[in-house]
């Protein structure tokens, strides 16, 4: 059964930098879509980004809200999905989800679209 596992939460000040790994085991994850989503207290799960699996070429996306601060990566050996995040803001305070989809491989962005979801990882971040 296709498992995956956050890590890399924690507490960061503004303008900090954090990198959350997703540990994917039990499904064929070099040609799966791995994304990242998030939630905050009080509001609902948000698409943040997305690495697409092998055909696809890798390709990636990004809410336009952490283009340019954040940046999506995988390890295909090692099963391992990254989410690099630099210059956090106190709003993006949130659980961070990683996900992955077995039907998609491309940058898809919508929840419906991922099968399997890890349990979350708490980022906060400090003014």
């Amino acid at each position: 059964q296709m498992q995956l596992v956050e890590s890399g939460g924690g507490l960061v000040q503004a303008g900090g930098s954090l990198r959350l790994s997703c540990a994917a085991s039990g499904g064929t994850f070099g040609s799966d879509a791995l994304g990242w989503f998030r939630q905050a207290s009080g509001r609902e799960r948000e698409f943040v980004a997305v690495i697409g699996g092998n055909w696809s070429g890798r390709t990636t996306a990004y809410a336009d809200s952490v283009k340019g601060r954040f940046t999506v990566s995988r390890d295909n050996a090692k099963n391992t999905a990254y989410l690099q995040m630099d210059n956090l803001k106190p709003e993006e305070t949130a659980v961070y989800y990683c996900a992955e989809s077995t039907k998609y491989a491309g940058a898809v962005n919508l929840e419906w679209q991922y099968g399997y979801w890890g349990q979350g990882t708490q980022v906060t971040v400090s003014s």
